[in-house]
């Protein structure tokens, strides 16, 4: 990038400012004997040079560890919960520690969360939320924080991103229902500010059901078990079966529990597909079909990522995963 801000080094303002590296580092330090002549010239030094102290830096003279920030959309979900764990685990074996910033799908609390970033001298950043576009990771990197993108591709010298593959696994799954004999409606429901990834999933549902010539049905559904399971209720009501693509593990129980508590047999009747499925898909009675991503594990790549960035050894700055279908009992096996 031609805007791109280099980060002003400590050797820089201790030349500038006519002082050692050993008096630069007290100062910001605020530890040891410095007068305050020399003081307030440092200080002015690096207020005019705008350098920002690195975390790593700091911590030689600190013993502080150096700091991540980790942006996500929320703590709540298992499969993020799975994400932070892996991302967790990693950053203690490297000796890193984490600031865990939330957005709440607001592309506004999220520009927020990476200003949070950048003030606070963050040594690096995984960001997980769909809510941002390119240019607002690039904003993270212009200051030269190395960044690990997950859930969308972005380029940089110091952007490394994380991908997933829903698409090819969900086509494959509803072609290959309805090429085997499967002939109940498909429905998708839609979650309002559910982000990106569900719109390329129901963009792929879309297409897939026109390319095999059939109905194309949306659903707008809450991104809430009770809401979901009651509205569903009065739902099967007039309608009695089809097969029902939800966004995750809980949607998919309200529709079975729905289902199943208004006379209907699952999957006979209604057949249910989640798509980002979580452990928690096993403890259904019937268990739930799901296509699963290790979450876990790429929480684990992200953070082996970035460290790889922060050391300037990142030879392959994408990485993908693909989803894998799952049979449960939730759909009849053809």
């Amino acid at each position: 990038m031609n805007n791109m801000k280099d980060r002003v080094t400590i050797y820089q303002v201790a030349k500038a400012a006519g002082v050692s590296l050993a008096t630069v580092s007290r100062v910001i330090n605020k530890q040891g004997s410095v007068t305050p002549e020399t003081r307030k010239k440092v200080e002015d030094t690096i207020a005019r040079l705008g350098y920002r102290p690195s975390g790593l830096a700091q911590a030689l003279a600190t013993n502080r560890t150096t700091y991540i920030g980790v942006i996500v959309p929320s703590a709540n979900y298992v499969y993020l919960a799975n994400f932070l764990n892996g991302v967790t685990e990693t950053a203690k074996e490297k000796g890193l520690v984490l600031t865990l910033l939330t957005t709440g799908h607001s592309r506004d609390e999220a520009l927020s969360m990476i200003e949070k970033v950048i003030s606070s001298h963050a040594d690096g950043a995984i960001i997980f939320d769909d809510q941002l576009n390119p240019d607002d990771v690039q904003k993270i990197s212009s200051y030269n924080v190395p960044t690990v993108v997950v859930d969308r591709t972005v380029t940089g010298n110091k952007i490394g991103c994380v991908r997933f593959n829903y698409d090819d696994a969900l086509r494959h799954v509803i072609t290959s229902y309805y090429e085997k004999g499967g002939d109940k409606e498909a429905y998708f429901l839609h979650v309002h500010n559910a982000g990106r990834l569900l719109s390329r999933c129901e963009s792929t549902y879309v297409s897939a059901l026109e390319n095999l010539g059939r109905k194309v049905n949306v659903i707008n559904s809450d991104d809430s078990y009770t809401r979901t399971y009651m509205d569903f209720k009065k739902y099967f009501k007039t309608i009695h079966g089809g097969l029902f693509i939800c966004y995750r593990d809980s949607i998919a129980a309200a529709v079975m529990n729905a289902a199943i508590d208004s006379g209907l047999n699952v999957p006979n009747d209604v057949e249910i597909l989640s798509i980002v499925g979580t452990k928690y898909a096993h403890i259904f009675r019937p268990t739930l079909s799901t296509m699963n991503i290790d979450m876990q594990e790429v929480g684990r790549r992200a953070m082996f990522m970035l460290t790889d960035l922060l050391s300037n050894n990142l030879i392959d700055k994408i990485s993908s995963f693909d989803a894998e279908f799952i049979q449960g009992g939730s759909m009849i096996v053809r």
